[in-house]
């Protein structure tokens, strides 16, 4: 009892230490790239932090499955390193029964991947690209800003007002450029405000000023005045839809249909909490680490069994898009990986035997 409780403590803070790195890691790479996005117009520089958040959500259960994979790892090479595992071996215990004990750690957090796969993960994909949404076609209002010369977000118009007053958001002296087509359009208004057509689309409509209509360069300029002048600045003032694609589809939408790549999505939400317990089971042997070499390269043989892994699976899913294969295919790769994985504890249950005769062992055992 002492034991578990000890392992259990040992492997909840390392796995949190492991968490926040990774999570620091990649959250500085998504902001960085974001940012970058927001400077180049591509997304509304208020939806950077929110896009962060949910971007996260989505990359927890990957997260949170290499997060256990590296914990029960480190631990278990510890545990080597110390010469514990010696004496847990000499005094009659196997490496098998560190599974229970890794397994009542892992159990917990492979349920917290399925559930974040399966229902947390798709909803911030969807929310994540409406709020997006939102938020650039309100970009596209702020154009319009008091004492600020901005462009849209196409780059062919540019506004600028002196200041709002009057009703439905009434401005007054309003300057627009419009550069499309290789004219360049010049308006001068005195007043203007935004209105909805009846095809739900926005419009500017200008009153009292002046027109300018020329290619750069050229002299022969078009000028006219008018009353009033409506220009379109966007379209569809509703929420956005629901995306299609396949990542933001709730799980009941994606059970019984016959898309192959909504099949796809569906199988590898099942297979995150799956790679967890596999993940974790397949640390156990692949930490082990000769105290005499004093070199850790079953850290690196870790890693690339891992990608390895996971590459498979991103694979098979990208097969089953396409039709090539069946959704029972994934399980093949689990299966492999689970047996890989129970012949390297039997393996490591021996450590003092060659491979010739370990193999011997397999193939004469009943």
């Amino acid at each position: 009892m002492v034991f578990r409780k000890s392992l259990t403590r040992e492997l909840t803070f390392t796995a949190l230490g492991v968490f926040i790195v990774l999570l620091a890691i990649i959250l500085s790479t998504q902001a960085i790239n974001l940012l970058g996005r927001a400077a180049e117009g591509q997304i509304a520089n208020e939806a950077v932090t929110a896009l962060i958040g949910f971007w996260a959500l989505g990359l927890f259960p990957l997260l949170m499955i290499l997060t256990v994979f590296v914990t029960v790892l480190v631990v278990m090479t510890r545990i080597w390193r110390d010469h514990e595992m010696a004496v847990w071996l000499s005094s009659g215990l196997s490496l098998r029964d560190w599974i229970w004990p890794v397994m009542r750690f892992t159990i917990p957090l492979a349920l917290l991947v399925g559930i974040v796969s399966l229902f947390i993960a798709p909803w911030a994909e969807e929310r994540s690209q409406v709020y997006a949404e939102i938020l650039k076609r309100r970009e596209e209002i702020s154009a319009i800003a008091p004492g600020v010369f901005k462009e849209t977000g196409s780059g062919s118009k540019v506004y600028f007002i002196e200041s709002y007053g009057g009703q439905h958001g009434a401005a007054t002296r309003i300057f627009m450029q419009d550069m499309s087509e290789g004219k360049v359009s010049s308006i001068f208004a005195q007043r203007g405000y935004i209105t909805v057509n009846a095809d739900n689309e926005r419009v500017l409509v200008l009153e009292d000023g002046r027109r300018y209509v020329g290619e750069p360069g050229q002299s022969n300029y078009e000028v006219g005045s008018f009353k009033r002048y409506s220009v379109l600045i966007g379209t569809n003032q509703k929420l956005a839809a629901t995306p299609n694609n396949r990542q933001a589809q709730s799980t009941s939408a994606l059970i019984g249909s016959s898309d192959p790549a909504f099949r796809s999505e569906l199988v590898w939400r099942l297979s995150m909490p799956l790679s967890c317990l596999v993940l974790a089971l397949l640390a156990i042997p692949l930490s082990y680490y000769n105290p005499r070499s004093g070199h850790a390269y079953n850290l690196v043989v870790a890693l690339l069994g891992f990608f390895l892994y996971q590459n498979s699976l991103t694979l098979v899913r990208n097969w089953i898009t396409q039709g090539k294969v069946g959704m029972a295919s994934i399980l093949v790769v689990h299966v492999i990986v689970l047996i890989i994985a129970v012949l390297l504890l039997k393996y490591r249950d021996r450590p003092a035997s060659s491979v010739s005769q370990t193999l011997k062992y397999f193939l004469h055992k009943h």
